[in-house]
């Protein structure tokens, strides 16, 4: 990897990323095989980007997610002992014992998708990061102010360093500064809960089939991984998650199991919970002149649908397919009008998803009697109605 000299003259780049999450460093390795330099700007210290620290969450990931790794050249620096498959997916309301359930035959593969933790796919895209020589990496700075001209983007880091570049990438989450900085507004749901993220151990073997329980005081996700572990996302009030987080270990243990109503029979915590907020956001613009937004910091989905990382890997696909459009027509990558290709083919890839998950839960949470009703009859209507049920499908191809 390249490093970044303070020399005036050895300041200009064609890319500057702000962000070292996994998002930003997907996108700036698929900036390999140009000619273009790239630089990366994080807050965070080269050993916390290098060595990410375990943070509870499984990455649920879809074939074509697997298909951008690939070619991105990072899939092949998982160890694949660290990877789980998905055959079936199954969602229940309530104290029902119906299912909507989608298979793998459905979609004509061995599996739905693939689990890993988030930490494994930030440690793997580093290794593949490093071994790029147009990329830059400035740890340890924090990006004051983006000043936009005709030619370029001026950068002011927290420190002391003043760079160029011809497009700025926002890739620093779903509450991005340098969003706001740029004066770009989001729309934003909170929904006033937390989500509770754990790895636990249980009795009954999962079968490599992923659950949604609609409860009704609390919604509880379970990601199979290998042996007869699982990763669990229970989604509540902030007082029943404060509840859940100061529990000791063996009444959690408890608490979780009874919430399941023992359908995994006996269930033990492996390492830490970590519990998150629920707000998701949806930026108003994903690009202006010189500067575009990726990952979270265009679109900040709930996990109930699992989708987050799956819909950031297709954004940046969208965004480096129109950079290296631009570059074969010789046109300045940082134009609005080049960059506005990237803003509608996102917005409608984003856009359905988003409102359809947001509305899901909205409904899935509620306790009134006519959305519960309602969510008996949607799960019977997708799981019958062939076109509809493809439409859910078609996501995980």
């Amino acid at each position: 990897m390249t490093r970044t000299n303070t020399k005036k003259n050895d300041a200009k780049f064609d890319i500057a990323i702000i962000g070292a999450g996994p998002t930003g460093i997907a996108f700036a390795c698929g900036l390999s095989n140009t000619n273009l330099k790239v630089v990366i700007i994080d807050k965070q210290t080269k050993e916390s980007i290098s060595n990410p620290i375990i943070d509870g969450r499984e990455i649920a990931l879809t074939h074509h997610s697997v298909k951008i790794l690939k070619k991105l050249k990072v899939w092949n620096y998982i160890p694949r002992k660290t990877i789980s498959i998905i055959k079936e997916a199954r969602v229940l309301d309530g104290d029902s014992k119906y299912f909507l359930n989608f298979a793998h035959q459905e979609i004509r593969r061995d599996c739905l998708g693939f689990l890993i933790p988030n930490y494994i796919i930030r440690k793997n895209l580093y290794k593949r990061l490093i071994n790029l020589p147009n990329i830059s990496l400035i740890n340890k700075a924090e990006c004051l102010s983006v000043n936009v001209d005709d030619k370029y983007a001026s950068l002011k880091l927290s420190n002391g360093k003043k760079i160029k570049a011809s497009l700025v990438v926002a890739a620093d989450s779903r509450f991005s500064k340098i969003r706001s900085k740029m004066g770009i507004s989001a729309y934003i749901s909170d929904f006033n809960k937390s989500m509770i993220v754990c790895r636990m151990q249980h009795e009954k073997p999962h079968k490599n089939i992923a659950y949604e329980f609609f409860r009704y005081k609390q919604t509880q996700a379970t990601l199979p991984y290998i042996k007869n572990q699982s990763g669990i996302v229970t989604t509540a009030n902030k007082d029943l998650t404060d509840e859940l987080m100061e529990m000791d270990n063996k009444n959690f243990n408890k608490e979780i199991q009874n919430s399941f109503g023992n359908f995994f029979g006996k269930m033990k915590l492996l390492g830490k919970r970590y519990s998150y907020p629920m707000i998701t956001t949806y930026t108003k613009k994903f690009v202006s002149h010189r500067f575009a937004l990726i990952g979270d910091a265009a679109v900040g989905m709930h996990p109930v649908t699992a989708h987050g990382f799956n819909l950031n890997l297709k954004g940046l696909e969208i965004l480096i397919n129109e950079i290296k459009k631009a570059i074969n027509d010789k046109a300045d990558i940082g134009l609005e009008s080049i960059l506005k290709n990237y803003q509608n083919k996102l917005h409608k890839a984003a856009a359905p998803i988003y409102l359809a998950t947001n509305s899901i839960v909205n409904l899935y949470t509620s306790n009134i009697l006519p959305a519960k009703l309602t969510r008996q009859f949607i799960l019977r209507f997708v799981n019958t109605v062939k076109p509809v049920k493809q439409t859910f499908l078609n996501i995980l191809k």
